[in-house]
């Protein structure tokens, strides 16, 4: 996982692990590697770690078992998937939607090169 672009580490460390819980690397009820784990592998700062493990704290995606270390909260692939699902309509449909009326297309056609899309992606 290099971190690279423009976006803080902290913000990468904590999609990474979010992309992990959805794709099922890290199941509900799992324990995610420790913030030392991460900065050492990493070679980034413990507090940099700790900040992005401690924003999927804040949303109740992970928990602390103390002296234990972090496990990943039951629930949290659906509240990801909710989550995501959401942006996915303010920042992809809508605008998909407003192109597509621009154009004039109606909501068969919309349909039709959805699902051409859809089945021609690989």
């Amino acid at each position: 996982m290099p971190f690279q672009g423009e976006k803080p580490i902290f913000l990468q460390l904590a999609e990474q692990l979010e992309e992990g819980i959805l794709s099922g690397t890290y199941p509900e009820g799992s324990q995610v590697p420790s913030i030392t784990e991460y900065a050492t592998t990493y070679k980034i700062n413990p507090a940099t770690a700790n900040k992005g493990i401690n924003l999927l704290v804040s949303a109740g995606l992970l928990y602390k078992k103390r002296g234990i270390g972090m496990f990943v909260a039951e629930g949290a692939q659906a509240a990801l998937q909710k989550k995501r699902s959401e942006a996915f309509y303010q920042d992809y449909v809508k605008k998909l939607v407003r192109e597509a009326q621009n154009l004039g297309l109606d909501l068969d056609q919309l349909t039709e090169l959805i699902q051409r899309g859809y089945y021609d992606v690989h």
